[in-house]
């Protein structure tokens, strides 16, 4: 004979409590107390119970569904929030659904369908600044709703994860300036972009704050944007670096993006950091492979702060919401040094 399936009364029965409190326990109620919810748990585990998902979602009138919308998740920075989303609710009873943007359209979409309440309990929006007009789509949706590494000053009643990256890319700047570079280049993505990214336009605003603080004149041949990747990057750091008076340091706005700048250097013969310094932006582990010098910023620990205000909310939907800054950290390594004489 088969193995009987154990019920939700048969744990019930044994911790002797009734099933609602058995439901409430497993679904981490704060109406179950500590020592109850403990038996509770003892029990669950010597019986080697599994909760049916269907049912759960019927006795606790959730999807027990967090949705997450991202842009090119295979980005290594969003990658690395992601996995701190992962880790978080890995301890919990929600399964993630991940929607992952690739085109404008998409974006519209996601926005306008997602945060629903018969679709989901919550939502985390990563590294996708809302356009004004998508802010009554956000601040009038039924489910909590959290940005991470994304901002809009008319959401106020969302929980916000952000970075300075304005300072971020002034203190990129500033560093360069003090190992004695004048001539500094600045590689990044399209200001004006159908997804309203903003950290490279705000990395780019740090610099040209810096060059104006320490009256350096910005020079345009020094300044490129192009389209998220590698290749991009490499072949505007070969135009930079063949110009009659080249860039002696060159501050890329992502990680990524700098490697493109080593690959330029190499193939021009130039020796990295005798000829060209070369930072980037984010400390993902390339960074570390490459020895590259790089602004760190806290990718894992804010998709995990982000998801772990998501799980607060939905646990208190009093919460207060939060708005904070995360830190960044110039990490130096073996791509910088003073200008060649």
């Amino acid at each position: 004979m088969g193995k009987k399936t154990v019920t939700i009364r048969d744990i019930a029965r044994e911790a002797g409590v009734s099933p609602g409190t058995v439901s409430r326990a497993i679904n981490n109620s704060p109406l179950v107390n500590p020592e109850t919810r403990q038996r509770i748990i003892q029990v669950v585990k010597a019986f080697d119970y599994v909760p049916h998902r269907a049912a759960q979602r019927l006795s606790t009138g959730k999807t027990l569904t967090i949705a997450v919308i991202v842009p090119f998740f295979t980005t290594p920075s969003v990658t690395e929030r992601l996995n701190g989303v992962v880790s978080t609710l890995a301890k919990t009873q929600y399964d993630l659904l991940i929607h992952n943007i690739e085109k404008p359209e998409q974006r519209a979409n996601c926005f306008r369908t997602t945060p629903r309440r018969d679709r989901v309990d919550g939502v985390l929006v990563i590294s996708i600044s809302p356009t004004d007009e998508e802010v009554p789509l956000l601040a009038e949706a039924d489910v909590p709703i959290v940005l991470i590494d994304a901002q809009h000053p008319d959401l106020k009643r969302l929980h916000q994860i952000t970075v300075d990256d304005v300072a971020g890319g002034q203190a990129v700047t500033e560093y360069l300036i003090a190992l004695g570079h004048t001539r500094i280049g600045f590689i990044g993505d399209p200001s004006d972009n159908p997804f309203n990214f903003t950290s490279s336009r705000d990395r780019a605003s740090g610099y040209r704050r810096a060059l104006t603080t320490a009256g350096i004149p910005y020079c345009p041949e020094y300044y490129a944007e192009n389209p998220h990747g590698r290749r991009e990057a490499r072949e505007s750091a070969r135009k930079m670096l063949t110009l009659p008076e080249r860039p002696t340091a060159i501050f890329a706005a992502s990680d990524v993006q700098a490697v493109g700048v080593l690959e330029a250097a190499r193939e021009l013969g130039l020796r990295v950091p005798q000829d060209l310094s070369v930072v980037g932006y984010d400390d993902v582990e390339i960074a570390e492979i490459l020895g590259l010098t790089t602004m760190r910023q806290m990718l894992f620990d804010s998709g995990q702060r982000g998801a772990e205000l998501l799980l607060k909310t939905l646990e208190n939907p009093e919460t207060q919401p939060v708005h904070e800054v995360l830190p960044t950290e110039l990490v130096i390594r073996d791509t910088t040094g003073p200008p060649p004489r």
